[in-house]
C-alpha cells in the first residue's frame, strides 16, 4: 500500500514526515557517530509517534551536545536533572540515563574497530533487499533484529529491543524497507557492500 503520493503509506501528512521519508529513511548510514544519534533517538521513540521525535530531534541535539557520544559519556546526575529539566526533550529519566550509559558501551565499539563496523557486519555491509510489496508485508523484528538486539544488551546498551532495532535498521538503511512501488524503492534497491568496511 502507498499514499498517493507514491510513498510508502507512513509518509505524511505533515511536510517534516514526508522529507525524512524522502531523503533520509533507508538511507545507508555508515558514520559511526551518526548511527548512535539514531540509535538513542529510536530509543526515545518507544511508545511514541516517531513525528514527536522528529519535531523535537533539534532540541535532542542541543540538550545532548550535538549527540556527541565522547561528551556524553562523562555526564552524571547533574546532567540528568538538568534534561529533566527540558520541556524540549522527552523527560524520561529511564530514557536520559540510559543514553550516558549508551554512549559509554558504543565508546568501547568503537575503540575496539568502530560501531560502525560493529554494526554493518551483520549484513555483510550492503543494505538488505527484502523487496516487500505492501507495507503489511513489513515485518517489525526479524530475527537478526532479535540477534543484534542481543549482542547490543551484552555490550551495555538499554532500549534496543529487537522492534527498537529493526526500526533502527530501516532508518538507517541496513534494510531497504521501502515498499517496491514507493518513489525511493528503486533508487535504494542498487546498494553494494561500503568500501571502507574492514574484512
Amino acid at each position: 500500500m502507498e499514499n498517493q503520493t507514491g510513498r510508502c503509506a507512513w509518509a505524511g501528512p505533515d511536510p517534516i514526515y514526508l522529507d525524512y521519508h524522502d531523503t533520509e529513511w533507508g538511507v545507508p548510514e555508515y558514520d559511526s557517530r551518526a548511527l548512535w544519534e539514531k540509535l538513542i533517538l529510536d530509543g526515545f521513540q518507544a511508545g511514541l509517534s516517531w513525528i514527536t521525535i522528529l519535531k523535537k530531534r533539534d532540541n535532542f541535539r542541543k540538550a545532548f551536545a550535538g549527540f556527541d557520544p565522547h561528551i556524553v559519556a562523562t555526564w552524571g546526575e547533574d546532567e540528568v536533572q538538568q534534561l529533566l529539566g527540558d520541556t524540549g526533550i522527552i523527560r524520561h529519566r529511564g530514557k536520559i540515563e540510559a543514553t550516558i550509559g549508551n554512549a559509554r558501551a558504543w565508546q568501547k565499539i568503537e575503540a575496539q574497530g568502530g560501531f560502525d563496523q560493529f554494526l554493518w557486519r551483520y549484513v555483510d555491509g550492503a543494505p538488505l533487499q527484502p523487496n516487500h510489496k505492501t507495507m503489511a508485508d513489513v515485518p517489525t523484528q526479524t530475527p537478526l533484529s532479535q540477534q543484534i538486539s542481543k549482542d547490543l544488551k551484552a555490550a551495555g546498551f538499554k532500549f534496543c529491543g529487537p522492534t527498537i532495532i529493526y526500526a533502527f535498521m530501516e532508518a538507517t538503511g541496513m534494510v531497504n524497507d521501502h515498499i517496491t512501488s514507493c518513489r525511493c524503492h528503486a533508487g535504494l534497491s542498487s546498494g553494494s557492500a561500503h568500501p571502507h568496511l574492514r574484512p
